[in-house]
């Protein structure tokens, strides 16, 4: 598994050179595009999920112990945290952004029916993990409803609450940029919050956030070791995003707003590594110095993580259900309701039951760019040869969104 990820990794940067090379000033509309802010907040919102929010403080102290993983040593805890999910990462999704946006319309690999069934199993798969891992943390971070380590029935109801939220709110595209932007500003709220719990008091607490900052440079000076995975939880992470990848690139290609395929991938790379620096580093205070964040602050925390949940539940469930034609209109609201409903609930007991891995769905993944890189040199190299930009038919109007179902 281990070959197969650095392949799928090295595959995938080579595409990136190769598509700057060729296209890196060619503009980017999609068929429904918006304004760059809302772009960048449906790519934060839905390119991320609850593990931003709920999975750092479990992990800083295993980062920190390099007598146990030796692995870790080239740079500090933080860093490593931040190499796990940002700036680098973020260029597998511009990789399948741009490919739907510019190359898919002409070469159609994704609608022949072999593709078109892998790709929705990824899709609904991964959709059951995002639910799955919000029921997973739900003990760690809120002890005082059970014994911080069992999942009780207000956990699963919790879960299944958001998983009706979500499909709810994916029977309307128009709920996309509100939900996306309401995501993006309750983020950034809850950072204030816990900037405030962390850091404000004397001058050497808040010089203590500077500091924090400064650690993630450890990342950018050891960015190569990142390239590929470091031990069996790094190829863990590097398979959750390759699963990620295809479906972010499916859902966020649509919203590219006239931006240039330079712009696309600066936008990828450094508008999500932002928001997720400044908050690592407010965790990674609460980690070093020990400050409880029990109560109000892990209330919070949730509270955030299940809008991510449902931020990006809504996306995904939206394109699996578009690719197999179960719409809303043709199923009527209550049966696309019910269908969604039952068929997350049910895949999400899978992931609980171990039934089902990331790491196969990354693996998934991983095939279908190499099927798709061997169709094209088959049968599509000159029509790929002769791409000049994004189809005709894609407009650059930003209203469009407001009269799409």
């Amino acid at each position: 598994m281990t070959f197969w990820l650095s392949a799928g990794i090295i595959f995938t940067l080579l595409a990136i050179a190769v598509i700057l090379f060729k296209w890196g000033t060619v503009r980017c509309v999609g068929v429904t595009p918006v304004r760059t802010f809302t772009f960048i907040a449906i790519l934060f919102t839905s390119g991320l999920d609850v593990g931003l929010i709920m999975f750092p403080l479990t992990e800083f102290a295993g980062y920190a112990d390099i007598k146990a993983s030796p692995e870790y040593a080239f740079a500090n805890p933080l860093a490593i945290e931040f190499g796990f999910w940002g700036f680098l990462i973020w260029g597998f999704y511009f990789l399948t952004c741009f490919y739907f946006c510019v190359i898919e319309p002409k070469v159609k690999f994704f609608e022949i029916a072999w593709v078109r069934l892998i790709n929705n199993i990824v899709i609904i798969g991964t959709c059951a993990f995002t639910a799955f891992l919000l029921l997973s943390n739900l003990p760690w971070y809120l002890p005082s409803l059970g014994d911080g380590e069992s999942i009780i029935p207000t956990f699963y109801l919790m879960v299944f609450a958001a998983i009706c939220f979500a499909v709810y709110s994916s029977t309307d595209i128009k709920y996309v940029r509100f939900l996306s932007i309401s995501t993006t500003w309750l983020f950034i709220a809850l950072i204030a919050f816990m900037w405030f719990g962390a850091f404000v008091g004397s001058d050497a607490q808040t010089s203590a956030f500077v500091d924090n900052l400064t650690l993630i440079g450890g990342y950018f000076g050891n960015i190569n070791e990142f390239v590929l995975p470091l031990n069996d939880y790094h190829a863990f992470y590097l398979f959750w995003w390759f699963a990620w990848s295809i479906m972010i690139g499916q859902f966020t290609s649509r919203f590219v707003g006239g931006l240039k395929t330079y712009q696309v991938l600066a936008a990828m790379l450094i508008f999500p590594s932002i928001p997720i620096a400044i908050w690592f580093s407010v965790l990674y205070q609460y980690h070093e110095a020990g400050i409880a964040t029990a109560g109000l602050k892990n209330i919070a925390m949730v509270f955030v993580g299940v809008v991510f949940v449902i931020n990006s539940l809504d996306s995904l469930i939206r394109l699996y259900t578009d690719n197999l034609n179960l719409t809303v209109k043709r199923l009527g609201k209550f049966n696309y309701i019910a269908l969604n409903v039952v068929a997350l609930s049910l895949l999400t007991l899978l992931f609980k039951f171990d039934f089902l891995q990331i790491q196969w769905v990354g693996a998934l993944v991983i095939a279908l760019f190499f099927g798709c890189a061997a169709f094209i040199g088959y049968s599509k190299l000159k029509t790929v040869k002769n791409i000049e930009g994004s189809p005709k038919d894609n407009k650059l109007d930003y209203t469009k969104i407001e009269t799409v179902s």
